[in-house]
């Protein structure tokens, strides 16, 4: 089949590879329809690898991704031909023990797909099992179903969050995944988020979502806009989407005292971490990596309105201009949030 391969010398080629994958019992096939590029793929484009993980053999890239089943294994008794679907990329070990726990997504064994050395699913077509698949709701779009991956991010971290009916949030990163994280902290019961950034046209589209106050951070200090905003006492939760050491290292300031932090943007390398900020207003932190259990809530949401994706989907790329879109990733404009590769019908 043609697919987008990442080469190990770092080049990127639309051309034929071939992939054995049969068709297992509690497996279905799906003919890919939207993918998502993620700034992971992108990462790999430019550096060829990702911490431990390096590609030193042809890899297909792209893991966000929503089809259409057009073929199930013998087995699998809840989905059908004809079914559109959206898929979660990681497949753990079923006997490990994360998974015993309902913590698969820290199993060390996982297979994410365009995670060395697994291929991803910018390709016509893919075999996944029938548990990591997952029934779009019929006003939901494959764009919008390949939204779910990110969104699933924001869910964890929502969720991690403990977010109680009438929070003050903090989201610092107006990226996809800081954006994902908004609406999922709005939708968990937060009456506010307060949203970060340098680039204006980002907070912008943020502030179009819901409830979004907009700071950038080039004028404004965060701790000011969230002091007034609290009468003095601060954000009950700060999330950290942007990766970004600067930001890490100030995730207590704007903190109210009991508050909560959730990690979620991934550093280059170690990053300041101010303890006794945290012990003296007792901050609870927590860090996420990737989800668990959470694509049905998240397509629950989707379906019934509570949360809108589609004004993050700001680029789409035709399947033959793949390597056009990775270029245009690369570098992408300070209005656009997420691409998507759309496959021919």
């Amino acid at each position: 089949m043609q697919a987008l391969v990442l080469e190990p010398n770092r080049e990127l080629h639309l051309r034929d590879i071939t992939i054995d994958e049969p068709l297992g019992p509690h497996d279905v096939r799906i003919a890919i329809h939207n993918v998502g590029i993620c700034g992971s793929d992108v990462h790999y484009y430019q550096h060829g690898r990702i911490g431990p993980f390096v590609v030193d053999a042809p890899m297909v890239l792209g893991h966000e991704a929503a089809g259409v089943i057009v073929e199930v294994g013998r087995e699998v008794k809840n989905l059908k031909v004809g079914d559109r679907v959206c898929m979660e990329p990681g497949i753990p070990d079923p006997n490990s023990r994360a998974t015993r726990l309902g913590l698969y997504n820290l199993d060390p064994a996982v297979r994410f797909w365009a995670t060395p050395p697994y291929h991803g699913v910018l390709r016509p077509s893919v075999v996944h099992p029938a548990n990591f698949t997952f029934k779009l709701p019929d006003n939901i779009s494959f764009a919008e179903g390949a939204m779910v991956e990110p969104l699933a991010v924001g869910m964890h971290a929502a969720i991690k969050a403990q977010i109680k009916p009438g929070d003050l949030a903090v989201v610092m990163g107006a990226g996809t995944i800081g954006m994902v994280t908004a609406l999922a902290a709005l939708a968990g019961g937060c009456s506010r988020v307060v949203m970060t950034d340098i680039v204006d046209p980002k907070l912008e589209l943020a502030a179009k979502l819901g409830p979004i106050t907009p700071v950038n951070i080039a004028r404004e200090k965060l701790s000011d806009v969230v002091s007034k905003m609290t009468d003095g006492w601060g954000a009950d939760i700060v999330f950290e989407a942007s990766g970004s050491s600067a930001a890490i290292s100030s995730v207590f300031e704007p903190l109210a005292p009991a508050g909560h932090v959730v990690l979620i943007g991934m550093p280059g390398g170690p990053v300041p971490y101010d303890v006794v900020a945290a012990q003296v207003k007792e901050a609870r932190v927590e860090h996420i990596f990737r989800y668990a259990h959470v694509y049905p809530r998240a397509l629950a949401l989707m379906g019934s309105g509570k949360i809108d994706v589609k004004p993050l989907i700001t680029d789409r790329f035709a399947f033959k201009d793949s390597v056009k879109a990775f270029d245009f990733a690369v570098a992408m404009p300070p209005t656009s949030v997420k691409a998507q590769i759309e496959f021919p019908d």
